[in-house]
């Protein structure tokens, strides 16, 4: 019976024929009909601990938006960079990767982007005035009838020089097109994709970085509750190095694509300034000087930030005891890192804003947000995608579909398990291109964990890396909303995404490989058939 309620949920996931968040529904509707699960049991499952942290992080990341850190953070690390247009893209690239690590990938493109933008309008303007000055003077020297010398007055007295206007025939030469020239237009299109394609490496880094990240941790507590080795210190020891090598590859791919493969340049003496450095280094000054000094709601926000950050990896690191053990031993296993996102979540509601001060009168109290705020930031959707997700999960395990499945594919564990595992990332990798990255994860998750237990490979060793590659949706604009933003500049075809977007997935789909078979393997016992696991009914031939 299932598969009747499986298969519209499938169809309506891959086709998007109805929006996700409906979609995420027909569990409640169908499951009681079909006899699967009652709708008090299936009404259980769709809040779950995952949204107590989506809670959490999204009041973060409305006080980031709010108090405008993430704009400061941004121009910053461009900054230290420079603005030579290689580095100006790695400074992008590590700005969004970074903002992606705590926030959703949209929310970090559309912080970002607008940016980037602004600096690319300046550059087209800054070489197009270059051209004209430099068309000018050749004319100027070439015929001198163009030259009208004129009095002045005013501000323009100091010149000695008389102004010489050009005439009409000059100013009116425009270069057809939006682009001046073929370079141009290539380093705009490799701007705007390094920001996408950051976003996406970058979120993978945290476990509260990407939906599927949540949906996989949620997954694993769910269903293997004595699984303890899944929680943020381990996650960012294992992921954040796979951003930091998929971010840097990504960078001399799209450098070489979209710059140019003389990688020289970027070694250049910072005196030698091209006439769209100097732009862009205007720009990036004047966006920073509109800040204005670090304001204390910054200041705020920025503590609250790295308190949360020292909690999640310190509430139990593994390799000593966390603080939730000291403090409060008896209720250790009862703290998360939801608990820890909530608690100081809420307190952006409770703290103020402004400090009192005895000079303003009747000064309505203003909170760091507002929950107005908070709910334009929440992504529901979201919300509801998951609960469906955790649902047809739950369906799939009470109904045993997911072990029949497991066995038809059972043949798989004759196999090295590193071609499992690359077969189950290449197929995830393909899927989310057409299907969003949370309905792939969440319909691939019940399938892969009893292949898993059928062919007595650690759960995490299949899991991990085909979660993390849910994220890797590079190839079309409607991959995912990030894609959608960056190309609604107008800016890119999409070919310019399918060949970029090609070598950026091969790279972070290897950069995973790379991690789940070497740090890896010592950090979850990967190499190991773990005792949280269910033991097979029947020995299977493995890979090790």
């Amino acid at each position: 019976m299932l598969f009747l309620s499986f298969w519209p949920l499938l169809v309506y996931w891959l086709t998007e024929a109805l929006p996700l968040a409906a979609t995420a529904l027909f569990p409640a509707l169908l499951f009681p009909f079909f006899g699967i699960m009652k709708s008090s049991q299936v009404a259980g499952v769709y809040f779950k601990d995952f949204h107590l942290l989506l809670i959490g992080v999204i009041c973060l990341a409305t006080s980031i938006e709010k108090w405008g850190l993430h704009r400061r953070i941004a121009l910053s690390l461009v900054t230290l960079v420079g603005v030579n247009p290689g580095w100006l893209m790695l400074g992008f690239m590590n700005s969004c990767a970074f903002l992606s690590m705590w926030v959703q990938n949209t929310s970090a493109v559309a912080m970002v982007m607008p940016i980037v933008e602004a600096i690319i309008q300046q550059i087209l303007n800054a070489e197009g005035e270059g051209e004209q000055r430099q068309a000018a003077m050749t004319d100027l020297e070439d015929s001198e009838h163009h030259i009208i010398p004129t009095e002045t007055e005013g501000p323009c007295e100091k010149n000695e020089e008389p102004i010489r206007y050009l005439s009409s025939s000059v100013i009116g030469q425009k270069i057809e097109g939006r682009y001046r020239s073929k370079r141009e237009h290539m380093m705009c299109k490799g701007l705007c994709l390094s920001i996408t394609y950051s976003s996406s490496i970058g979120g993978i880094a945290t476990l509260p970085g990407t939906s599927p990240n949540l949906i996989f941790s949620e997954y694993i507590h769910q269903f293997y509750p004595e699984c303890t080795s899944v929680n943020f210190g381990n996650w960012i020891v294992l992921c954040l190095p796979i951003s930091i090598i998929a971010l840097l590859l990504s960078w001399i791919w799209l450098h070489w694509m979209f710059i140019g493969s003389d990688f020289r340049v970027l070694f250049r003496p910072s005196g030698e300034r091209s006439e769209r450095e100097t732009a862009t280094a205007r720009v990036i000054e004047e966006d920073y000087n509109t800040l204005g000094p670090t304001s204390p709601q910054e200041v705020v926000t920025a503590f609250i930030f790295i308190l949360m950050v020292v909690l999640w990896v310190f509430r139990d690191p593994g390799f000593m005891p966390g603080w939730a053990s000291i403090f409060l031993p008896e209720y250790a296993g009862y703290i998360s890192d939801a608990t820890v996102a909530l608690l100081l979540g809420l307190v952006f509601f409770i703290m103020p804003a402004h400090k009192p001060s005895a000079d303003k009168q009747g000064i309505k109290y203003e909170a760091m947000i507002s929950w107005k705020e908070f709910q334009a930031c929440m992504p529901w959707e979201v919300a509801l995608l998951v609960g469906g997700g955790f649902a047809l999960a739950e369906g799939t395990q009470v109904s045993g579909l997911s072990s029949w499945v497991a066995n038809l594919l059972s043949p798989l564990g004759s196999l090295p398990i590193i071609a499992t595992v690359t077969i189950a990332c290449v197929l995830v990798t393909s899927v989310t291109e057409l299907a969003s990255n949370a309905a792939t994860i969440t319909i691939f998750l019940p399938i892969l964990a009893p292949l898993a237990e059928a062919i007595h490979v650690n759960p995490l060793y299949i899991l991990i890396p085909t979660t993390l590659c849910t994220s890797f949706a590079f190839l079309l604009p409607s991959s995912n909303p990030s894609n959608a933003i960056v190309f609604a500049y107008g800016h890119l075809t999409t070919t310019d995404m399918v060949k970029a977007g090609i070598g950026v997935n091969v790279i972070s789909v290897l950069a995973v490989l790379l991690a789940v078979t070497t740090w890896g393997i010592p950090l979850f016992d990967l190499d190991t058939y773990p005792d949280w696991a269910p033991t097979p009914s029947t020995s299977n031939v493995t890979g090790w």
